[in-house]
């Protein structure tokens, strides 16, 4: 028997997928993110049990534990969560410019189908919990999708969903991604540092200038985007955007007709973020924000204004916006419904839209300080994300039966 050469470190690992021929990034996200959807999934089961259990203690002392200036759940809400807004920004970059939303034609269902899946959530949300004193400012919360979860349920059900739902549902998300970082930054920035937002400027230019010069090294960037952080941090603009605006500043190399250009910088980062996204920063995320102590929970609990409105803007909202948005644009013929999928299941897509998740909880994070509050949160998103997964999942396995599948 001969013997099994050693596995790659993860360091050689890592700096073999930044330097290789990418694979189709579309392909990949498809793949890791259904997979990197069920380890969230696990992640967030993961810390309802332990925080109803007798480590609950334990679990939310060592998130308020602090290491150096931040606590362990901000280290991972306002810098590992960067690298996440780094991905999906690259995600956005390369689809505007050379992917599935590089034309008008191809852009005008999504983006109507996510403008509308923000819009009616967030109007639901305010009929309900609008009227209460302070909870006005939680109204995007309900307007996010999380594409791994959603594109992890789909998965479960297999060929029983069209590829181009897959395709749908993915860039709905990427659209929708990019009105949460708007939101983002312009309804969650408070008390802005003139001096840290000039100095952020200063670095944002500098790496305009390397790409306008032609320099295809990562590294520059990768040196120059962890300063950018830092003053993005100081100024008062949530941390989190100076992953999307180092993503704006990477090299991209066209390549019309292929999955990717072998020597584009953007694609290599890209690559090379995605499993550790997906697989780490994602379900660590969920960990740690998921975890909701159920100690006196009750049904007026989850009917109380803000749980309620989140779960309702979730379940209600987006089915509506979504599946509205779809409709009104076939008839009226601006855009042809998905091929191959039949109105059932793309109602059944217009559910999964509702797993608000990792961009609601971090919303949510944002929008409310208080304890109580956070708890309310994570119990609407919780709730609406559930109700979503479920009634999305069945009514995608009942459209693949009508079909044959």
């Amino acid at each position: 028997m001969t013997d099994q050469p050693a596995p790659p470190s993860p360091v050689v690992a890592i700096a073999t997928s930044l330097v290789e021929k990418p694979r189709s990034a579309l392909r990949a996200f498809l793949r890791s993110g259904a997979s990197g959807g069920l380890v969230l999934m696990a992640a967030a089961l993961a810390a309802m049990i332990i925080a109803n259990s007798g480590l609950g203690e334990a679990y939310f002392g060592i998130l308020a534990a602090h290491v150096g200036p931040l606590s362990v759940l901000h280290w991972i809400d306002d810098a590992l969560m960067s690298l996440f807004f780094l991905l999906v920004g690259l995600e956005i970059k390369r689809e505007l410019v050379d992917g599935h939303l590089a034309s008008w034609s191809d852009r005008i269902l999504p983006t109507l189908a996510a403008l509308s899946g923000m819009a009616v959530p967030a109007a639901v949300y305010l009929a309900i919990a609008g009227t209460t004193p302070g909870l006005a400012r939680g109204w995007a919360i309900p307007s996010a999708t999380d594409i791994a979860f959603a594109i992890g349920v789909m998965a479960l059900l297999g060929k029983r969903v069209p590829a181009s739902l897959k395709l749908f549902l993915t860039t709905v998300a990427i659209v929708d991604d990019m009105g949460a970082v708007a939101v983002i930054a312009l309804a969650y920035t408070h008390d802005i540092s003139g001096i840290a937002l000039l100095a952020a400027s200063l670095i944002a230019g500098v790496m305009f200038v390397l790409n306008r010069l032609g320099v295809v090294r990562l590294l520059p960037y990768l040196c120059l985007a962890l300063l950018l952080w830092i003053a993005v941090w100081m100024s008062g603009i949530h941390a989190t955007i100076a992953g999307v605006l180092t993503a704006s500043l990477i090299p991209i190399r066209r390549s019309p007709g292929a999955p990717d250009a072998a020597g584009s910088p953007l694609h290599r980062l890209e690559h090379g973020l995605q499993p550790w996204v997906a697989y780490a920063i994602v379900p660590l995320f969920g960990f740690a924000n998921a975890g909701v102590p159920l100690a006196g929970f009750g049904l007026s609990t989850l009917l109380a204004p803000l749980p309620l409105g989140i779960a309702a803007g979730l379940v209600i909202g987006k089915q509506i916006g979504v599946l509205g948005a779809v409709y009104g644009a076939a008839r009226l013929g601006w855009a042809g419904k998905p091929q191959g999928a039949s109105w059932l299941q793309i109602y059944g897509t217009a559910l999964l839209c509702g797993i608000g998740f990792t961009m609601s909880l971090f919303i949510g994070g944002l929008a409310f300080s208080d304890a109580t509050l956070e708890h309310a949160v994570k119990l609407g998103v919780l709730a609406g994300s559930v109700v979503s997964a479920l009634a999305g999942s069945m009514v995608l396995y009942l459209g693949g039966m009508r079909r044959g599948s």
